[in-house]
């Protein structure tokens, strides 16, 4: 994993930043290997170590099924936020852009750590809605620039 913690963790206390990587499980992913599909059930959230993770939305394109880029996730990012926000459905599919390492963190792990330790549940929690801010304003983008191509064809 790069130096420091991953994002998820920042703000954790030193001593819970640990105790929650160890409660992890290692995945490990081939090239072009997809880790959850859009609709997917969520119960496990996961931390890039190594490689590179596409964040796709499978759409209809010009008559074909196609997998559109969302983001890229990198060493020390969180992939499938999901598995701690209801429904608890993957809202992306995750596929391996190149031979990848995670560490993969169930729900039930977490929920019941943080149950014994609020604090380090409340730093996650705000971490983890960094992460929704963040993917939240990358799909604002990606609406404002198909809203601004159906005005500019209305009006040529």
């Amino acid at each position: 994993m790069t130096s420091g913690l991953p994002e998820l963790l920042r703000g954790v206390a030193e001593s819970d930043a640990a105790a929650i990587l160890s409660l992890g499980s290692r995945v490990h992913l081939q090239s072009g290997a997809v880790l959850f599909s859009l609709g997917d059930d969520a119960d496990t959230l996961f931390l890039v170590e190594r490689g590179r993770v596409a964040l796709t939305l499978p759409l209809q394109v010009g008559g074909r099924d196609e997998d559109v880029l969302v983001e890229e996730r990198q060493p020390g990012q969180t992939v499938g936020w999901s598995a701690l926000i209801p429904p608890h459905r993957f809202t992306l599919k995750a596929t391996a852009l190149v031979e990848t390492e995670l560490l993969g963190l169930s729900r039930a792990a977490l929920l019941d750590y943080f149950a014994t330790r609020p604090d380090a549940g409340h730093a996650v929690t705000r971490n983890l809605a960094a992460v929704i801010g963040q993917r939240l304003q990358v799909f604002q983008a990606m609406w404002l620039r198909e809203v601004q191509r159906v005005v500019d064809h209305r009006s040529a």
